[in-house]
């Protein structure tokens, strides 16, 4: 399917070139989606931001995948962030996690992605994903050391240079490094 220039799912699908995450990493890139949009669950049991245990809780759940790995050496992709944006857009609209887990069993892969798009449209389409195409000469460059001889470099006037995406983006680096497979 091709998505018509105003579409929001072109948008929303540019931040799979951040995946994959650990469970912090996860939480942290939903969440600065979710606050853009400024996304407020109805239901007063949930939380508008997830959290990393509560990525892990919704995966004991079934609402979510399961990851790639186990323990710190998990990792979760585009597909994961897709359903963790719809399982907080759902709790949103008042609905329970009971619901959501059967609403996600039937969903496909697109129709995942274009209710989370539809949903984050005015976030993103307010440029919640266009500060790496912010001009070199804005902000300062800042180098943060990951392990030996790795370096993080984050642009103090990126979203990603709070405190809890650097570490988030740090531990899955880190997570990343310890994997047999790349070694």
């Amino acid at each position: 399917m091709v998505e018509s220039p105003s579409s929001p799912v072109p948008l929303l699908r540019a931040h799979a070139r951040h995946a994959p995450w650990n469970a912090r990493g996860l939480a942290a890139h939903a969440t600065a989606l979710v606050e853009a949009s400024a996304m407020r669950p109805t239901n007063a049991v949930a939380r508008a931001e997830p959290s990393a245990r509560a990525v892990r809780f919704y995966v004991a759940g079934g609402l979510l995948d399961r990851p790639d790995g186990t323990g710190t050496a998990a990792t979760y992709g585009y597909r994961h962030l897709l359903q963790l944006l719809f399982i907080k857009i759902r709790q949103r609209e008042g609905q329970t996690l009971e619901k959501i887990k059967a609403e996600l069993t039937g969903l496909s892969g697109d129709a995942l992605e274009r209710r989370a798009a539809t949903a984050l449209a005015p976030a993103l389409s307010a440029g919640a994903d266009t500060v790496a195409a912010a001009p070199e000469t804005e902000g300062v460059w800042h180098r943060i050391p990951v392990a030996n001889g790795i370096e993080l470099h984050v642009r103090d006037d990126s979203p990603a240079a709070r405190r809890e995406a650097i570490v988030a983006m740090r531990e899955a680096v880190r997570a990343a490094l310890s994997r047999s497979d790349i070694r």
